[in-house]
């Protein structure tokens, strides 16, 4: 279900923020329309807020609640009350045991902080994969993890144009978050492969809005993964006179560089007879 919200502040980039935090979003995760852009004044006098609307996608999944269904398999324990017929045999003796196998996978989870879930998941995925990796993991910047993996073969685990890479930092965020009231954001790279390909995504993003102003049209960029796209957005957030959004349905999501028309500077009043 599209929805969308009206925020106000002193600039663009300040009102564009404020929504995100307000959201709980990122910024590849919604439509940003300039209403206002907002104007300093002279001396404060005259001063205007900038207003955006920031459009999104308001998800209505909520279909994991019936997962406690398997709750009544508890009920399989009064089955056990065959007990009175026992006497015969002593065979009632192993019901005890299946009790206690639920009881260890739930003290796992308990235990385990999202650093140590995410080395846990990730061993086991690059055993599946038949890689050997050493994981490294440190805190990142304004809350997450930061995840390098580094070893001989590790082309395997980055794959084609990071697709593969791609896949696992998404099976990870998935794994680590899931049940979790607080979500981290995970991001998982290999030998740097993430920094190599944001410096070509930025140098591309500005080629493209230097075309978009000359041209004076929007500009549609290739399809490419929510990282990628976060790339660009974040790249052009403060580039003079474009715009950013994204259109379309995965996997052929893509940015759209749009040339924003500048706004023409109105004389204060009684700015000619003062001349």
């Amino acid at each position: 279900m599209q929805k969308s919200v009206e925020i106000s502040a002193k600039t663009v980039d300040d009102a564009i923020a404020k929504a995100l935090a307000e959201l709980g979003l990122e910024r590849d995760d919604v439509s940003v329309e300039i209403i206002e852009r907002g104007k300093k004044g002279v001396f404060g006098i005259g001063a205007v807020d900038a207003v955006v609307r920031v459009s999104y996608e308001a998800p209505d999944e909520k279909a994991p609640a019936p997962k406690p269904a398997p709750a009544p398999k508890a009920p399989a324990a009064p089955k056990a009350a065959p007990a009175p017929k026992a006497p015969e045999a002593p065979k009632p003796a192993p019901v005890p045991k299946a009790p206690e196998a639920p009881k260890a996978a739930p003290a796992v989870r308990a235990e385990g902080t999202q650093a140590a879930q995410t080395e846990a998941f990730l061993r086991g995925l690059l055993e599946h994969m038949g890689v050997q990796a050493e994981i490294i993991i440190s805190p990142r910047e304004g809350g997450g993890l930061d995840v390098q993996l580094a070893g001989e073969h590790i082309g395997a685990v980055i794959g084609r144009r990071g697709e593969t890479l791609d896949a696992i930092q998404h099976l990870t965020n998935y794994a680590v978050n899931r049940g979790s009231d607080r979500r981290a954001h995970i991001n998982v790279d290999a030998e740097n492969y993430r920094a190599k390909r944001e410096d070509s995504l930025v140098r591309l993003a500005e080629k493209m809005a230097a075309k978009a102003v000359k041209y004076k049209r929007s500009m549609a960029l290739e399809p490419m993964n929510s990282y990628e796209r976060h790339v660009i957005h974040t790249a052009l957030q403060d580039y003079e006179g474009v715009t950013t959004s994204s259109t379309g349905t995965e996997p052929n999501r893509r940015v759209v560089v749009s040339y924003v028309k500048p706004e023409t500077k109105k004389e204060p009043s009684g700015y000619k007879e003062w001349c």
